[in-house]
């Protein structure tokens, strides 16, 4: 077979562009070859009234069933008589009875602060201190608070969330997390014997907080559930003196420009200004003792950082105290005769922070005067890790089924927040 060279090739090149192997026949799409094609047909137009002035539409609403040539009628919509919820249509945006003009930025339980804590301290008016206050370290390192055989039991604690309490060969954090701190509690009401006064508390789920402020002529809110919360029928004592309240004024609060403060916080127009502790007025026990924090997402996009941890804790100890404070002294902005403490405690099943906090001060407008004090001690572990299975090697057991790490002093500032304000 002689090969194809020459003009007799282009030719056969440019045929072949025409479909078909390059026989010159013309190129046809799928469509005219009468293939079936996978895209779905497009909605019938609708037949829509256009409203002309002067003119009235001619519709087959007269003649109740469908006529060609005829313009659809349009009908009001139908009165019930009463709401159904499933077809229940909102008012529109503007004509909502709670819409403001000025925007209100919320802070809600899974809000995720940017500069985490600084951005709190700011939001707050709120000094930082690190590491918990003498007071309550005073508890910690007193033998007569601990609880008999305290290590064995926590040690006991830890290995019935992680292993016993599910059928999983690896629980998930949203399994063993909430076990943890509930069994601890637990634990620490075991002193109700030995100090009669913790029976004049109790705890309370899922109670809806809500309260406002100005910081620079901006309305800030905090609204929703937070967690547990321990209350009182006492207040908790003052943990800083007069002193180190007024020497507060000359502290300096950390920006972090050119971020904005409420970068994080949701813009809304329709809201209530409203200050409600979540309890009713003659609540036996209307103080906040502690607020109790858990992260149990499983997935790490949606955990919190530790930082973002601690801040979600300030706030919503700041709320708290911030709510009770205008319940007792009124919405008037002053320096408290009385400050206001809230304690906080977060985890996420193995890290624990603890917080103190000590409302000073309703006045947040601006940064100058008394500021609110806070301490907080972070990233305390309670165990390094958990090993739910063996780790064998070479058929010998390196590493038992249980915990490793353990530090008992996670717990005794666990206990000693609990005992406070009790003894």
């Amino acid at each position: 077979m002689a090969l194809t060279v020459g003009p007799a090739k282009r030719a056969l090149a440019g045929s072949a562009g025409l479909g078909l192997g390059g026989c010159g026949a013309p190129r046809r799409g799928a469509y005219e070859w009468g293939v079936r094609s996978t895209r779905k047909p497009g909605p019938p137009p609708l037949d829509r009234v256009y409203e002309i002035p002067g003119l009235e539409p001619i519709t087959y609403a007269g003649k109740m069933h469908f006529m060609p040539g005829l313009a659809r009628p349009i009908f009001p919509p139908w009165d019930r008589g009463w709401k159904h919820p499933k077809f229940h249509r909102p008012p529109p945006f503007h004509e909502h009875p709670l819409y403001k003009d000025q925007p209100c930025y919320v802070f809600h339980q899974r809000c995720r602060l940017l500069e985490g804590v600084k951005q709190a301290l700011w939001l707050t008016k709120t000094k930082l201190i690190e590491g918990l206050p003498e007071k309550v370290l005073s508890l910690v390192d007193d033998p007569r608070n601990h609880i008999e055989n305290q290590d064995e039991r926590v040690l006991n604690i830890i290995s019935h969330a992680r292993l016993w309490h599910s059928t999983e060969d690896i629980p998930k954090r949203a399994t063993y997390c909430p076990v943890i701190m509930d069994s601890l509690i637990q634990l620490c009401k075991s002193q109700i014997l030995k100090y009669p006064s913790l029976a004049k508390r109790i705890f309370a789920q899922n109670y809806a907080l809500s309260t406002s402020w100005n910081r620079e002529s901006v309305l800030l809110q905090i609204r929703g559930t937070s967690g547990t919360r321990l209350s009182t029928k006492d207040p908790l004592p003052p943990i800083a003196p007069r002193e180190e309240v007024e020497a507060t004024k000359s502290h300096v609060l950390e920006t972090f420009y050119p971020i904005s403060p409420i970068i994080d916080l949701q813009e809304c127009n329709v809201y209530d200004v409203k200050e409600d502790t979540g309890f009713r007025e003659g609540y036996p026990y209307p103080h906040p003792h502690t607020l109790y924090f858990l992260d149990r997402a499983n997935t790490r996009t949606y955990r919190f950082q530790p930082d973002q941890l601690r801040a979600k804790m300030i706030l919503f100890a700041f709320g708290n105290a911030l709510a009770q404070a205008r319940l007792l002294y009124g919405n008037t902005p002053r320096v408290l005769e009385q400050p206001i403490v809230v304690q906080g405690v977060g985890t996420d099943g193995r890290v624990f922070q603890f917080l103190v906090l000590q409302l000073n001060t309703t006045d947040l407008d601006s940064d100058e005067g008394v500021k609110n004090l806070v301490w907080v001690d972070s990233d305390q572990l309670l165990y390094q890790h958990f090993w739910c299975r063996p780790v064998i090697k070479k058929k010998v057991v390196v590493e038992p089924v249980g915990p490793i790490g353990f530090q008992p002093e996670t717990f005794r500032k666990f206990l000693a927040l609990y005992l406070h304000g009790a003894l």
